[in-house]
């Protein structure tokens, strides 16, 4: 609401909802708007289906079933080539908090495409990242991160290169590109997390607010 400027009569799409983390707070906002909720883990949709959507009839979840190594091995598509379940230009406001610290850049592209194809003329999406500058980089280097994003990518740092997509940071610059070929342009200031050792800041991972052109 502070960041976004959702309001109660918005419709909201949730990328990566989980249980209801984000949805819970907003079933008493979201009064005259609706919410879609989406994720990969199937215990996550079905509770929230059967905790939110019971009380609240404009809160609904679905399964998507995108492939992941861990959370949902025997799924149906790649995430780099799912396409969400809704219609061109459906949503004034979508959200995706801890998503693309999780993706690669495949992933990641895809799902931005799908994102600004979803979004409304002149709506927000509000995305949180681990971002790359000179900044952070010197934090990293310091020692200072919590994360020790120590393998590189094209356009991407890792923790792990087992396990790529534990931790996932992508260079600032990289992500203004990306955003800028769908459409998308950042609305600044871009809100720095603590996740590097910074000490001042509002959350533990970057936060952008971009918006549709």
């Amino acid at each position: 609401m502070e960041l976004g400027g959702l309001k109660p009569e918005h419709t909201v799409l949730d990328v990566g909802c989980g249980i209801g983390r984000m949805a819970i707070p907003l079933t008493m906002y979201l009064t005259k708007g609706r919410y879609e909720g989406f994720d990969i883990v199937r215990r996550g949709i079905a509770w929230s289906t059967k905790i939110i959507s019971a009380q609240y009839p404009n809160f609904r979840f679905q399964l998507a079933d995108v492939y992941n190594r861990w959370y949902n091995p025997g799924g149906a598509f790649d995430a780099a080539d799912y396409k969400f379940p809704f219609a061109d230009g459906s949503f004034d406001f979508v959200f995706l908090t801890s998503v693309f610290t999780h993706m690669l850049p495949r992933d990641f592209e895809n799902y931005l495409s799908e994102v600004a194809r979803v979004m409304r003329k002149g709506s927000k999406a509000l995305i949180t990242f681990f971002l790359l500058n000179d900044e952070s980089r010197s934090f990293v280097s310091q020692g200072r991160s919590r994360l020790p994003f120590t393998v590189q990518g094209k356009g991407y740092m890792t923790i792990s290169e087992a396990k790529p997509e534990s931790a996932v940071a992508y260079e600032e610059a990289r992500v203004a590109e990306v955003l800028a070929q769908n459409g998308l342009e950042i609305l600044h200031p871009i809100r720095y997390g603590s996740w590097c050792g910074r000490s001042k800041y509002l959350s533990y991972q970057d936060i952008l607010v971009v918006t549709k052109h």
